[in-house]
């Protein structure tokens, strides 16, 4: 018998009251509207980053980029949708609230950990990769204590149960089965190609990438962390791209543990309403011959609670 050619790779994000999704022709974010209906909105993919998925390093610079994009525009589309039409915000608004909270984002979590770690080496003498260590905890903390923080207030645990709808539709389309609420919520809200995997990864990169450059001057200290962040990103990004080609290993499962542990705290277990937006925004990405495809499966026995680690970057 022929080995059936694996489901091309599907992305995704989660929305305010929908998910985003990026497939091969097309990306679509799909919301939970005022009065309960599902909205959609579909447009062509981005293919400018197409030109770049031959060079290490660059590629994941500009598929970051083309990601960050899709989801600023999601992101606007999607919150207005939960407003009246008079309070809802403009593109130009909603891009100075991203910018600041861009800048407020590298000031916590990639400067204030160096300056965190220098005041900790007065009291408690750190040399070479130690003090990079340190640092790196710090970023760590911080992060996590973030996720924890935002993670009790009622808007964004919403938030974290659509990003366990994205995973779990991606999860059933990917592994084969019908790719219905139902059969989607039999899989885990884990997935490896997730972004808070990624923000991890990103994490602990930093401690290896700064160690190469020792215990720079204030000003240079400053200047490092921020100009190094494309190429901690890059890195990451094929670190990741490789993990997900390579999770059939036993080794490989275990070094990216962490980052699926991770995801409990950004993800939330959704609703089967919740599961249909997902999956009505992962139908609008398809191609007619991924739809046909889909649409022809069967009902299948109960299923093992695993993410999907199929497909690849």
């Amino acid at each position: 018998m022929a080995r059936q050619p694996l489901p091309k790779y599907m992305g995704g994000q989660a929305v305010m009251e929908g998910v985003m999704m990026r497939g091969e022709r097309a990306w679509a974010v799909a919301v939970r509207t005022l009065d309960g209906d599902i909205e959609v909105e579909v447009h062509d993919a981005p293919r400018w980053a197409e030109r770049w998925s031959k060079i290490p390093l660059v590629r994941g610079v500009v598929t970051l980029a083309e990601s960050l994009t899709l989801g600023f525009k999601a992101l606007t589309w999607s919150a207005n949708k939960q407003v009246p039409e008079e309070e809802q915000l403009s593109s130009k608004a909603i891009g100075w609230t991203m910018a600041v909270a861009l800048t407020v984002f590298t000031a916590i979590f990639i400067l204030l950990p160096a300056f965190g770690a220098r005041g900790l080496n007065r009291v408690l003498p750190l040399d070479g990769f130690w003090l990079h260590a340190a640092e790196g905890a710090l970023r760590i903390g911080l992060f996590m204590g973030y996720i924890l923080l935002i993670g009790r207030m009622a808007d964004i645990k919403r938030v974290f149960q659509y990003h366990g709808a994205e995973h779990k539709a991606i999860a059933a389309y990917e592994n084969g089965v019908e790719v219905t609420p139902e059969s989607a919520q039999r899989f885990t809200t884990e997935h490896v190609r997730c972004g808070t995997n990624f923000l991890l990864t990103v994490m602990v990169i930093t401690i290896v990438v700064y160690a190469f450059f020792g215990r720079p001057a204030l000003p240079l200290l400053i200047a490092s962390r921020v100009l190094l962040i494309p190429l901690i990103a890059g890195i990451s990004y094929e670190i990741i791209r490789f993990a997900a080609r390579h999770m059939d290993k036993a080794w490989m499962r275990v070094l990216m543990r962490p980052g699926l542990a991770l995801q409990k705290l950004t993800t939330r277990q959704p609703s089967l309403d919740q599961l249909e937006v997902a999956i009505t925004s992962l139908k609008a990405v398809m191609t007619a011959e991924q739809l046909s495809e889909v649409e022809a499966r069967r009902p299948q026995p109960a299923l093992a609670a695993l993410p999907a680690f199929r497909g690849a970057l």
